[in-house]
């Protein structure tokens, strides 16, 4: 091995000891589509379960009319295996909902990320994002804006360990098109089981797309909680027709 490698690699090993050890783990995103009419939004999440190391992948199938899931559709897969990889687990949640990209054709309606807003985004902020609903030269469009706010809510026993406050949000539209507005797209008045105790959420992404003189908006929102070996964040949309 050539001196000047293993000196490389000498110096990565001092430089990975000093760095603290996080035990956080956040899962990536990833729009699926629409159906060609805008009815049904799909998105998928997956990752690297901290603790067990495990790959996992979910898919979401979410009727756009009533901003609900498809009956039946939610696909959550987690292998229990630490050689297998995160391609394996998201091969296996897309041969599990086959029938649904057949239905819908979702790969031909990709839908356009009008604006997106991770985590590791430094200088955004963190609850609203303002965007055009179409990336085109000159922009005939008007913006939008839409605003996350988080609102305290009792905590439950489970959480009562881990947090005195478990938080949900409200989501609202501020401006249509240019002019300003107060249309409410999403509140909690209590949380489901599957968002164990949320910590905090950001509103992380919107997906766009048009159909019939409608435009039907995505919205991706992160929201984090206590997982296994520390916080943890997951991802959740909230979806809502402009006509």
């Amino acid at each position: 091995m050539p001196l000047l490698y293993r000196a490389v690699l000498a110096l990565l090993a001092l430089v990975l000891a000093g760095m603290p050890a996080y035990a956080a783990e956040f899962s990536e995103v990833r729009p699926i589509g629409f159906s060609a009419d805008g009815s049904v939004f799909a998105f998928e999440e997956f990752g690297v379960q901290d603790g067990s190391g495990f790959p996992f992948a979910s898919r979401f199938f979410i009727d756009t009319a009533t901003d609900s899931f498809l009956p039946g559709s939610t696909v959550r897969i987690i292998i229990d295996d630490e050689n297998k990889t995160v391609a394996d687990a998201r091969a296996t949640a897309a041969e599990q909902s086959g029938h649904l990209e057949q239905k819908y054709s979702f790969s031909a309606n990709p839908g356009v990320i009008a604006a997106f807003n991770p985590l590791s985004e430094l200088d955004s902020s963190a609850h609203r994002l303002r965007y055009l609903p179409l990336s085109v030269v000159p922009a005939f469009f008007q913006p939008y804006t839409a605003q996350l706010t988080e609102k305290p809510l009792p905590s439950s026993e489970a959480c009562n360990s881990i947090t005195e406050t478990k938080l949900g949000f409200r989501l609202e539209m501020t401006e249509i098109e240019g002019k300003p507005a107060s249309i409410l797209l999403h509140e909690d008045t209590s949380l489901p089981k599957s968002r164990l105790c949320p910590t905090s959420y950001r509103l992380g992404g919107v997906v766009t797309h048009y159909a019939d003189g409608i435009w039907i908006h995505a919205f991706l929102v992160l929201f984090q909680s206590f997982g296994f070996e520390g916080e943890h964040g997951r991802w959740m949309a909230v979806t809502r027709r402009f006509e």
